[in-house]
């Protein structure tokens, strides 16, 4: 099988890491091979792929969308290094406001499966990043919504020594326990 598929803690959260081949022209690997996803639990019908990129010390989140709008997502970093978080904002979870945190980097070409029901955020550990990802949806500006990026709370260990680089939009988010639960997924 061309991927190692591991639980991370909380429901549904999968680290994926692909098996890379690898010689002195270069490499190949799988990003993607719906039987083996589906085998493994990630039963997600993708129906938009996203492409952004990222300076030095750029934090974007938490991000989500409301209901009924949600998204599922496969993540990798294709280009340089970051820490991937995905929060859970399942109102009837046993892990409603814990996180995962993992790094993905083009060297390692791990990638992180987010379900629904999951904010998710980033923050750039190298001087760019590139970031391709799935989605299980399609982007919904009327559900456009977040999460303070440093949510006491949730209290995420960025692990940054450095003021992150923050959008107006992230910059005034709202705390998780200030959100309208029946907006969340």
């Amino acid at each position: 099988m061309p991927f190692e598929f591991e639980r991370l803690g909380l429901d549904g959260v999968i680290l994926v890491k692909p098996k890379v081949f690898g010689d002195n022209r270069g490499f190949f690997m799988e990003s993607y091979k719906k039987s083996d996803f589906y085998a493994n639990g990630i039963d997600v019908e993708f129906s938009q792929d996203n492409h952004s990129k990222s300076s030095a010390h750029v934090l974007r989140g938490l991000h989500y969308q409301a209901k009924p709008y949600g998204q599922a997502k496969l993540v990798r970093c294709s280009r340089g290094r970051i820490y991937d978080v995905a929060v859970d904002i399942r109102p009837n979870s046993k892990t409603f406001g814990k996180y995962v945190k993992v790094e993905l980097s083009e060297e390692n070409k791990h990638m992180l499966f987010i379900p629904e029901g999951f904010a998710h955020g980033f923050v750039v550990l190298s001087d760019e990043a590139e970031l391709l990802y799935k989605a299980s949806g399609e982007y919904a500006p009327q559900a456009d919504r977040g999460i303070l990026w440093c949510d006491k709370d949730i209290n995420i260990d960025w692990e940054i020594d450095f003021e992150p680089v923050l959008s107006d939009k992230d910059r005034v988010q709202p705390l998780l326990k200030d959100i309208n639960k029946g907006e969340l997924i």
